[in-house]
Parts: structure tokens; sequence; C-alpha cells
């Protein structure tokens, strides 16, 4: 898979009917191997261990309804009183990162209300904080720690 943005991981990945599983450590089983995914599961360890959130706290492909449509989320984190409070949107390392992926992740925001929103291809990752008193947002340079999101 391709190199991205994000420190090193090690992972267990299996190959069966040419194909290769990566091995989620959140979902407990082994998943198709998409650069989508790839970028998931780096992003993931990305939060767990550079940025120390909790595994446990962290929901994969989450199923949200709006409008009586079904989305499903990437990746979805609450806070230590199981309060979601931060999306992350992942695409493909090949994908340009376009207005489209943000109204994507603005949609399931809809439902949940969280106050931070993460946009990545791993490669390029953008973060913002939402001020729903003041009605915007605001791009963050860095994406928070977990104690910065208490």
């Amino acid at each position: 898979m391709k190199p991205l943005n994000l420190p090193s991981y090690s992972f267990k990945i299996k190959s069966k009917e040419q194909k290769k599983y990566i091995f989620d450590t959140i979902r407990k089983k082994f998943v198709l191997l998409t650069p989508e995914e790839w970028v998931r599961q780096n992003f993931v360890r990305y939060l767990v261990h550079e940025k120390h959130y909790s595994s446990q706290l962290i929901a994969i492909e989450m199923t949200l309804e709006y409008n009586r449509l079904f989305f499903r989320a990437d990746v979805v984190v609450y806070n230590r009183n199981i309060q979601p409070v931060l999306i992350v949107e992942c695409k493909a390392p090949g994908v340009k990162l376009k207005q489209e992926h943000f109204d994507q992740i603005a949609r399931y925001n809809m439902q949940l209300r969280v106050e931070y929103l993460i946009v990545t291809n791993g490669i390029n990752h953008y973060c913002c904080r939402i001020d729903f008193e003041e009605r915007k947002y605001v791009f963050l340079k860095d994406i928070p720690d977990f104690s910065g999101i208490q």
C-alpha cells in the first residue's frame, strides 16, 4: 500500500482468494484492504498512539440516518461520557480532497453534532472545530489530543 503522511504502524494482513485483508482492532475482524481502508486503519492508529484516544471510545463505519437516508461515518470518536465528539471521513490516498467531502461529513454531523470534523486521504489531513453558538467553524493547525476535547 502507498506510504501515508502518518507514522508507520504494524498491521496483521492476510491474503484470501487473491484479495488482501487487514485486521481491524476496533471491529475485531479482518476487513478487505482497500486504499480507503488503509487510510482508515492508519488514521485510527494515529489517533490512539499519537493523540491518546481510547480505542474503546472509537466506532468505525457507524450507521447514521438523516432525512430517511442511511449513511456510514468512517470513524466516530466519543468522550468519556460516551458523547460523540469527533468524526473522521477517510478517502483513498489518490483522492484529491474537495468541498464535497466536507459536505459529506457535515451531513453526518447534522445528526451527531460533534465539535470536531476531520477529513483525510492519509496524505492531507484537515481538522476543524465547530462553534455552534457562533454558527461558524475554524480550521485547526493540528489534530487535538484526546485530553483537549473533553
